[in-house]
Protein backbone atom coordinates (compact mmCIF):
# COMPACT_ATOMS: atom_id res chain seq x y z
CA UNK A 1 0.00 0.00 0.00
CA UNK A 2 1.42 3.68 -0.60
CA UNK A 3 2.54 5.24 2.48
CA UNK A 4 1.04 9.27 2.50
CA UNK A 5 2.59 12.06 4.20
CA UNK A 6 0.94 12.99 6.83
CA UNK A 7 -0.18 16.44 7.05
CA UNK A 8 1.35 18.96 9.12
CA UNK A 9 -1.88 20.93 8.89
CA UNK A 10 -4.94 20.88 11.46
CA UNK A 11 -6.51 23.08 8.64
CA UNK A 12 -6.55 23.78 5.41
CA UNK A 13 -4.06 26.94 5.02
CA UNK A 14 -5.15 30.10 3.20
CA UNK A 15 -3.01 31.98 0.47
CA UNK A 16 -3.55 34.89 2.50
CA UNK A 17 -2.25 33.58 5.99
CA UNK A 18 0.90 31.90 3.86
CA UNK A 19 1.46 35.38 2.58
CA UNK A 20 1.55 37.22 5.70
CA UNK A 21 3.58 34.70 8.01
CA UNK A 22 0.97 33.32 10.00
CA UNK A 23 1.42 29.75 8.57
CA UNK A 24 4.58 30.30 10.77
CA UNK A 25 6.49 27.35 9.44
CA UNK A 26 3.58 24.87 8.61
CA UNK A 27 6.19 22.58 6.47
CA UNK A 28 4.12 23.82 3.34
CA UNK A 29 6.81 22.93 2.59
CA UNK A 30 7.39 19.39 2.08
CA UNK A 31 8.75 21.61 -1.04
CA UNK A 32 10.85 23.43 0.75
CA UNK A 33 12.30 20.16 2.65
CA UNK A 34 12.99 19.06 -1.00
CA UNK A 35 14.57 21.65 -1.56
CA UNK A 36 17.02 22.46 1.34
CA UNK A 37 19.12 19.46 0.21
CA UNK A 38 20.13 21.65 -3.05
CA UNK A 39 23.16 23.25 -2.51
CA UNK A 40 25.02 23.65 -5.77
CA UNK A 41 24.46 25.61 -8.86
CA UNK A 42 21.79 23.68 -11.50
CA UNK A 43 22.56 23.68 -14.79
CA UNK A 44 20.70 25.90 -15.96
CA UNK A 45 20.53 29.22 -17.74
CA UNK A 46 18.07 32.15 -16.28
CA UNK A 47 18.63 30.65 -12.88
CA UNK A 48 20.49 33.83 -11.70
CA UNK A 49 22.72 34.65 -9.14
CA UNK A 50 24.95 32.69 -7.10
CA UNK A 51 23.15 32.81 -4.06
CA UNK A 52 19.80 32.89 -2.24
CA UNK A 53 17.12 35.16 -3.30
CA UNK A 54 17.20 38.05 -0.40
CA UNK A 55 14.51 40.19 1.57
CA UNK A 56 12.16 40.85 -1.25
CA UNK A 57 9.73 42.98 -0.15
CA UNK A 58 5.59 43.53 -0.76
CA UNK A 59 4.66 44.24 -4.23
CA UNK A 60 4.33 47.70 -4.80
CA UNK A 61 1.13 49.82 -6.59
CA UNK A 62 0.57 49.46 -10.14
CA UNK A 63 2.76 50.35 -12.33
CA UNK A 64 1.49 51.84 -15.83
CA UNK A 65 3.36 49.37 -17.66
CA UNK A 66 0.65 47.19 -15.97
CA UNK A 67 2.80 45.28 -13.25
CA UNK A 68 3.10 45.31 -10.03
CA UNK A 69 6.95 44.87 -8.45
CA UNK A 70 8.68 45.04 -5.24
CA UNK A 71 9.43 47.93 -3.64
CA UNK A 72 13.08 49.41 -4.07
CA UNK A 73 12.85 47.98 -7.48
CA UNK A 74 12.85 49.26 -11.33
CA UNK A 75 10.92 48.11 -14.21
CA UNK A 76 10.84 48.46 -17.75
CA UNK A 77 9.54 47.08 -21.13
CA UNK A 78 12.08 45.66 -23.38
CA UNK A 79 9.70 44.06 -26.18
CA UNK A 80 6.38 44.50 -27.25
CA UNK A 81 4.37 42.10 -29.88
CA UNK A 82 4.54 43.35 -33.27
CA UNK A 83 7.42 46.47 -32.67
CA UNK A 84 10.46 46.60 -33.56
CA UNK A 85 12.80 45.57 -30.65
CA UNK A 86 15.06 49.21 -29.86
CA UNK A 87 18.15 49.07 -31.33
CA UNK A 88 17.28 45.98 -33.62
CA UNK A 89 16.36 45.14 -36.79
CA UNK A 90 13.77 42.53 -35.20
CA UNK A 91 9.82 42.05 -35.19
CA UNK A 92 8.94 40.98 -31.63
CA UNK A 93 6.66 37.89 -31.85
CA UNK A 94 3.09 37.72 -30.02
CA UNK A 95 2.38 35.00 -27.46
CA UNK A 96 5.65 34.96 -26.06
CA UNK A 97 5.86 31.59 -23.71
CA UNK A 98 9.10 29.53 -22.59
CA UNK A 99 12.46 31.71 -21.88
CA UNK A 100 15.73 31.08 -20.72
CA UNK A 101 18.98 33.41 -20.37
CA UNK A 102 22.85 32.30 -21.95
CA UNK A 103 26.02 34.10 -20.89
CA UNK A 104 28.31 35.24 -23.04
CA UNK A 105 31.80 35.94 -23.90
CA UNK A 106 31.91 40.11 -23.61
CA UNK A 107 30.09 39.89 -19.54
CA UNK A 108 26.53 40.15 -21.57
CA UNK A 109 23.47 37.64 -21.99
CA UNK A 110 21.12 36.61 -24.65
CA UNK A 111 17.62 36.02 -23.64
CA UNK A 112 15.71 33.44 -25.88
CA UNK A 113 11.60 33.61 -26.01
CA UNK A 114 9.30 31.21 -27.58
CA UNK A 115 6.01 31.61 -29.64
CA UNK A 116 3.05 29.96 -28.66
CA UNK A 117 0.94 29.95 -31.26
CA UNK A 118 1.05 28.71 -35.21
CA UNK A 119 2.96 29.74 -36.77
CA UNK A 120 5.78 29.35 -34.23
CA UNK A 121 9.37 29.88 -33.65
CA UNK A 122 11.81 31.22 -31.17
CA UNK A 123 13.55 34.49 -31.24
CA UNK A 124 16.49 36.01 -29.32
CA UNK A 125 17.79 39.09 -27.57
CA UNK A 126 20.92 40.07 -27.29
CA UNK A 127 21.83 42.14 -24.09
CA UNK A 128 25.94 43.92 -23.16
CA UNK A 129 27.28 43.86 -19.37
CA UNK A 130 25.07 47.12 -18.58
CA UNK A 131 21.64 44.82 -19.53
CA UNK A 132 21.32 47.32 -23.27
CA UNK A 133 20.15 45.52 -25.84
CA UNK A 134 22.48 45.75 -29.10
CA UNK A 135 21.11 42.49 -31.14
CA UNK A 136 17.89 41.40 -31.47
CA UNK A 137 17.18 37.72 -34.11
CA UNK A 138 15.43 34.58 -35.48
CA UNK A 139 16.38 31.59 -33.91
CA UNK A 140 13.56 29.19 -34.91
CA UNK A 141 11.62 29.97 -37.96
CA UNK A 142 7.77 29.83 -37.13
CA UNK A 143 7.54 28.53 -41.13
CA UNK A 144 9.08 25.22 -39.74
CA UNK A 145 7.78 25.48 -36.23
CA UNK A 146 4.16 25.75 -34.29
CA UNK A 147 2.78 26.45 -30.74
CA UNK A 148 6.39 26.46 -29.51
CA UNK A 149 5.52 26.24 -25.63
CA UNK A 150 7.91 25.60 -22.93
CA UNK A 151 11.70 24.55 -23.53
CA UNK A 152 14.78 24.35 -21.92
CA UNK A 153 18.47 24.08 -21.80
CA UNK A 154 21.07 21.91 -22.79
CA UNK A 155 24.57 21.85 -20.75
CA UNK A 156 26.05 22.66 -24.01
CA UNK A 157 24.37 25.98 -24.42
CA UNK A 158 21.22 25.36 -26.30
CA UNK A 159 17.91 25.91 -26.44
CA UNK A 160 15.14 22.99 -26.00
CA UNK A 161 12.14 24.75 -27.66
CA UNK A 162 9.06 22.17 -27.54
CA UNK A 163 5.97 22.15 -30.08
CA UNK A 164 2.81 21.76 -27.90
CA UNK A 165 0.62 19.65 -30.10
CA UNK A 166 0.08 15.94 -31.00
CA UNK A 167 2.66 16.03 -33.90
CA UNK A 168 4.79 18.01 -31.93
CA UNK A 169 8.77 17.47 -31.64
CA UNK A 170 11.58 19.42 -29.96
CA UNK A 171 13.99 21.70 -31.70
CA UNK A 172 17.33 22.35 -30.72
CA UNK A 173 18.35 26.00 -31.13
CA UNK A 174 21.82 27.84 -31.21
CA UNK A 175 20.91 30.56 -28.75
CA UNK A 176 23.48 32.84 -30.22
CA UNK A 177 22.37 32.71 -33.59
CA UNK A 178 25.30 31.01 -35.13
CA UNK A 179 23.70 27.55 -36.40
CA UNK A 180 20.50 26.39 -38.01
CA UNK A 181 17.53 24.86 -35.56
CA UNK A 182 16.91 21.45 -35.90
CA UNK A 183 14.60 19.00 -35.14
CA UNK A 184 15.15 15.80 -32.83
CA UNK A 185 12.92 13.32 -33.91
CA UNK A 186 14.27 10.60 -31.72
CA UNK A 187 12.96 12.46 -28.40
CA UNK A 188 9.64 11.52 -29.69
CA UNK A 189 6.54 12.93 -31.41
CA UNK A 190 3.96 14.09 -29.19
CA UNK A 191 2.49 17.49 -27.48
CA UNK A 192 5.91 18.51 -25.79
CA UNK A 193 5.85 21.33 -23.02
CA UNK A 194 9.36 21.22 -21.81
CA UNK A 195 13.05 19.45 -21.18
CA UNK A 196 15.58 19.05 -19.10
CA UNK A 197 18.80 17.37 -19.23
CA UNK A 198 20.81 15.31 -16.52
CA UNK A 199 24.34 16.60 -17.11
CA UNK A 200 25.60 13.43 -15.48
CA UNK A 201 24.32 10.82 -18.13
CA UNK A 202 23.04 13.59 -20.96
CA UNK A 203 19.91 12.18 -20.08
CA UNK A 204 17.13 14.22 -21.58
CA UNK A 205 13.96 14.10 -19.25
CA UNK A 206 10.59 15.42 -21.61
CA UNK A 207 6.60 16.21 -20.27
CA UNK A 208 3.93 16.23 -21.92
CA UNK A 209 1.17 18.52 -21.75
CA UNK A 210 -1.76 15.97 -21.62
CA UNK A 211 -4.26 15.35 -19.07
CA UNK A 212 -3.49 11.58 -19.62
CA UNK A 213 0.30 12.61 -20.36
CA UNK A 214 3.13 10.89 -19.24
CA UNK A 215 6.80 11.60 -18.14
CA UNK A 216 9.61 10.49 -20.09
CA UNK A 217 13.48 10.08 -20.23
CA UNK A 218 15.50 10.25 -23.56
CA UNK A 219 18.36 7.75 -23.53
CA UNK A 220 20.82 8.77 -26.21
CA UNK A 221 23.22 6.32 -28.08
CA UNK A 222 26.17 8.53 -27.47
CA UNK A 223 25.64 10.42 -24.90
CA UNK A 224 29.16 12.25 -24.99
CA UNK A 225 30.58 13.41 -28.01
CA UNK A 226 33.32 16.27 -27.53
CA UNK A 227 31.00 17.45 -24.48
CA UNK A 228 27.64 17.19 -25.76
CA UNK A 229 25.16 14.07 -26.51
CA UNK A 230 24.27 12.67 -29.67
CA UNK A 231 20.17 13.07 -29.57
CA UNK A 232 19.84 11.61 -33.41
CA UNK A 233 19.98 8.30 -32.18
CA UNK A 234 18.48 6.80 -28.53
CA UNK A 235 15.74 4.99 -26.87
CA UNK A 236 12.47 7.07 -25.64
CA UNK A 237 11.44 5.32 -22.38
CA UNK A 238 8.49 6.32 -20.40
CA UNK A 239 8.37 6.19 -16.68
CA UNK A 240 6.25 3.51 -14.29
CA UNK A 241 5.52 4.38 -11.04
CA UNK A 242 5.49 1.68 -8.77
CA UNK A 243 2.40 2.16 -7.49
CA UNK A 244 -1.09 2.05 -8.66
CA UNK A 245 -2.53 5.23 -11.19
CA UNK A 246 -4.92 5.93 -8.23
CA UNK A 247 -2.81 5.92 -5.51
CA UNK A 248 -0.49 8.14 -7.63
CA UNK A 249 -3.71 10.69 -8.53
CA UNK A 250 -5.03 10.72 -5.19
CA UNK A 251 -4.31 14.31 -2.75
CA UNK A 252 -1.35 14.93 -1.02
CA UNK A 253 2.19 14.97 -1.01
CA UNK A 254 3.79 11.40 -0.86
CA UNK A 255 6.89 9.26 -1.42
CA UNK A 256 9.44 8.49 -2.47
CA UNK A 257 8.45 5.92 -4.60
CA UNK A 258 10.58 3.66 -6.92
CA UNK A 259 9.69 3.91 -10.62
CA UNK A 260 11.15 1.94 -13.82
CA UNK A 261 11.43 2.90 -17.35
CA UNK A 262 9.43 0.96 -19.92
CA UNK A 263 10.88 1.47 -24.04
CA UNK A 264 8.14 3.50 -25.99
CA UNK A 265 7.85 1.13 -28.98
CA UNK A 266 7.69 3.61 -31.75
CA UNK A 267 8.71 7.16 -30.69
CA UNK A 268 7.27 8.90 -33.90
CA UNK A 269 3.74 7.16 -35.14
CA UNK A 270 3.67 9.48 -37.92
CA UNK A 271 3.54 8.96 -41.28
CA UNK A 272 3.06 12.79 -44.12
CA UNK A 273 2.60 14.68 -41.01
CA UNK A 274 -0.50 12.64 -39.83
CA UNK A 275 -0.71 10.46 -37.05
CA UNK A 276 -0.80 6.72 -37.91
CA UNK A 277 -0.87 4.98 -34.76
CA UNK A 278 -0.85 5.00 -31.42
CA UNK A 279 0.19 8.34 -29.42
CA UNK A 280 3.21 7.45 -27.36
CA UNK A 281 1.69 7.93 -24.19
CA UNK A 282 -0.96 5.23 -25.04
CA UNK A 283 2.02 2.71 -26.55
CA UNK A 284 2.65 1.44 -23.00
CA UNK A 285 -0.16 1.02 -21.02
CA UNK A 286 1.53 -0.04 -17.62
CA UNK A 287 3.31 3.34 -17.70
CA UNK A 288 1.80 6.44 -15.44
CA UNK A 289 0.10 9.01 -16.31
CA UNK A 290 0.94 12.53 -15.38
CA UNK A 291 -2.46 15.26 -15.35
CA UNK A 292 -0.81 18.38 -17.60
CA UNK A 293 2.75 17.94 -17.97
CA UNK A 294 4.84 21.39 -17.05
CA UNK A 295 7.90 23.05 -16.56
CA UNK A 296 10.86 20.76 -15.69
CA UNK A 297 14.75 21.86 -14.32
CA UNK A 298 17.33 20.29 -12.47
CA UNK A 299 19.49 21.01 -10.02
CA UNK A 300 21.59 19.19 -7.62
CA UNK A 301 21.40 15.62 -8.67
CA UNK A 302 17.26 15.66 -9.06
CA UNK A 303 14.85 16.45 -11.93
CA UNK A 304 11.51 18.80 -10.84
CA UNK A 305 8.54 18.91 -12.66
CA UNK A 306 5.30 20.51 -12.40
CA UNK A 307 1.34 19.04 -13.70
CA UNK A 308 -0.99 21.93 -13.87
CA UNK A 309 -4.03 19.48 -14.19
CA UNK A 310 -3.52 18.42 -10.67
CA UNK A 311 -1.16 21.53 -9.56
CA UNK A 312 1.44 19.24 -8.07
CA UNK A 313 5.06 19.48 -8.00
CA UNK A 314 6.87 16.53 -8.66
CA UNK A 315 10.82 15.54 -7.75
CA UNK A 316 12.66 12.64 -9.73
CA UNK A 317 15.74 10.89 -8.38
CA UNK A 318 16.96 9.26 -11.31
CA UNK A 319 20.26 8.01 -9.37
CA UNK A 320 18.05 6.56 -6.37
CA UNK A 321 15.35 5.47 -9.13
CA UNK A 322 12.28 7.50 -6.87
CA UNK A 323 9.50 10.08 -7.76
CA UNK A 324 8.17 11.90 -5.38
CA UNK A 325 5.17 14.62 -4.46
CA UNK A 326 6.33 17.32 -2.76
CA UNK A 327 3.65 20.09 -3.30
CA UNK A 328 -0.13 19.29 -4.12
CA UNK A 329 -2.44 22.38 -3.58
CA UNK A 330 -5.40 20.08 -2.68
CA UNK A 331 -3.67 20.31 0.76
CA UNK A 332 -4.87 24.31 0.90
CA UNK A 333 -8.23 26.39 0.47
CA UNK A 334 -6.87 29.10 -1.02
CA UNK A 335 -3.68 27.55 -2.51
CA UNK A 336 -0.35 29.76 -3.48
CA UNK A 337 -0.08 28.09 -6.77
CA UNK A 338 -2.60 27.39 -9.29
CA UNK A 339 -1.90 25.89 -12.62
CA UNK A 340 1.88 25.40 -12.05
CA UNK A 341 3.56 26.30 -15.60
CA UNK A 342 7.44 27.38 -16.19
CA UNK A 343 9.57 27.08 -13.26
CA UNK A 344 13.42 27.97 -12.56
CA UNK A 345 15.40 27.01 -9.36
CA UNK A 346 17.91 29.03 -8.07
CA UNK A 347 21.50 27.93 -7.78
CA UNK A 348 20.67 28.57 -3.75
CA UNK A 349 18.09 26.11 -3.90
CA UNK A 350 14.61 28.65 -4.47
CA UNK A 351 12.45 27.43 -6.66
CA UNK A 352 10.39 30.29 -8.64
CA UNK A 353 6.76 29.57 -10.16
CA UNK A 354 4.61 30.63 -12.57
CA UNK A 355 1.57 29.57 -13.33
CA UNK A 356 -1.03 28.16 -16.95
CA UNK A 357 -4.22 30.13 -16.00
CA UNK A 358 -5.14 33.48 -16.95
CA UNK A 359 -7.41 33.57 -14.01
CA UNK A 360 -4.88 32.43 -11.39
CA UNK A 361 -2.66 34.69 -9.46
CA UNK A 362 -1.07 36.59 -12.79
CA UNK A 363 2.44 36.44 -10.64
CA UNK A 364 5.61 35.15 -10.69
CA UNK A 365 6.31 33.60 -7.18
CA UNK A 366 9.43 32.11 -5.09
CA UNK A 367 8.96 29.67 -2.45
CA UNK A 368 12.64 29.55 -0.26
CA UNK A 369 14.00 26.67 1.45
CA UNK A 370 13.66 28.66 4.15
CA UNK A 371 9.73 28.55 3.89
CA UNK A 372 10.03 32.25 2.73
CA UNK A 373 7.18 32.98 -0.04
CA UNK A 374 7.80 36.05 -2.03
CA UNK A 375 5.76 37.05 -5.27
CA UNK A 376 8.16 38.61 -7.16
CA UNK A 377 5.80 40.32 -10.21
CA UNK A 378 2.61 40.19 -10.80
CA UNK A 379 0.59 41.67 -14.01
CA UNK A 380 -1.88 44.15 -13.56
CA UNK A 381 -5.06 45.21 -15.21
CA UNK A 382 -4.27 42.50 -17.91
CA UNK A 383 -7.12 40.28 -17.25
CA UNK A 384 -7.25 37.19 -19.58
CA UNK A 385 -3.43 36.82 -19.83
CA UNK A 386 -0.74 34.98 -17.85
CA UNK A 387 2.84 35.23 -16.87
CA UNK A 388 5.72 33.08 -19.05
CA UNK A 389 9.14 32.94 -19.94
CA UNK A 390 10.72 33.85 -15.98
CA UNK A 391 14.77 34.26 -16.22
CA UNK A 392 17.78 35.89 -14.67
CA UNK A 393 20.41 37.35 -16.49
CA UNK A 394 23.29 35.61 -15.47
CA UNK A 395 24.48 38.01 -12.57
CA UNK A 396 21.11 37.97 -10.67
CA UNK A 397 20.19 41.33 -11.48
CA UNK A 398 17.71 41.40 -13.70
CA UNK A 399 14.55 39.51 -14.06
CA UNK A 400 12.95 38.78 -17.50
CA UNK A 401 9.20 37.46 -17.84
CA UNK A 402 6.42 37.98 -20.18
CA UNK A 403 2.85 38.77 -20.25
CA UNK A 404 1.47 36.32 -22.82
CA UNK A 405 -1.33 38.24 -24.25
CA UNK A 406 -0.57 41.61 -23.02
CA UNK A 407 -3.50 44.10 -21.73
CA UNK A 408 -6.66 44.03 -23.38
CA UNK A 409 -6.66 40.86 -24.83
CA UNK A 410 -9.14 39.58 -22.82
CA UNK A 411 -7.79 35.55 -22.86
CA UNK A 412 -7.66 36.24 -26.95
CA UNK A 413 -4.47 34.54 -28.58
CA UNK A 414 -2.39 35.75 -31.66
CA UNK A 415 -2.23 39.58 -31.73
CA UNK A 416 -0.26 40.47 -28.58
CA UNK A 417 2.19 40.28 -25.66
CA UNK A 418 4.46 42.21 -23.56
CA UNK A 419 8.21 41.24 -22.40
CA UNK A 420 9.66 42.72 -19.06
CA UNK A 421 12.67 42.98 -17.25
CA UNK A 422 12.53 44.35 -13.56
CA UNK A 423 16.33 44.77 -11.86
CA UNK A 424 17.32 44.81 -8.15
CA UNK A 425 18.54 43.53 -5.25
CA UNK A 426 17.19 39.99 -6.29
CA UNK A 427 19.66 37.87 -4.34
CA UNK A 428 21.38 38.50 -1.04
CA UNK A 429 24.47 39.69 -0.79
Amino acid sequence: MLLRSASPWKRPISRRQLLSGGAQAVGYFALARALTGCGSSSNGSGAGGAGRLGNIGPLGEPLDIGIRIPEGFTARVIAEANRIVPNTSLLWHTDPDGAATYATDDGGWIYVSNREFLPGGANALRFDASGEIVDGYNVLSGLVSRINCGGGISPWNTWFSGEEYELGLIWECDPFGNALARPLRALGTFAHEAAAVDPRTNYVYETEDESDGRFYRFVPDTPNVGGRADLTAGTLQVMRVLATQDEVDAPGTFGPLPVEWLTVPNPNPVLGGVLTGDPTRLQVPESTAFDGGEGIWYHDGIVYFGTKGDRRIWAHDPVAQTVECIYDDAMFAEPILDSVDNIVITPGGDLIVVEDKSEANQQAVAITRDNRILPMIELAGQEGSEVTGPAFSPDGRHFYFSSQRGPGANGVTGFAGITYCVSGPWFAA
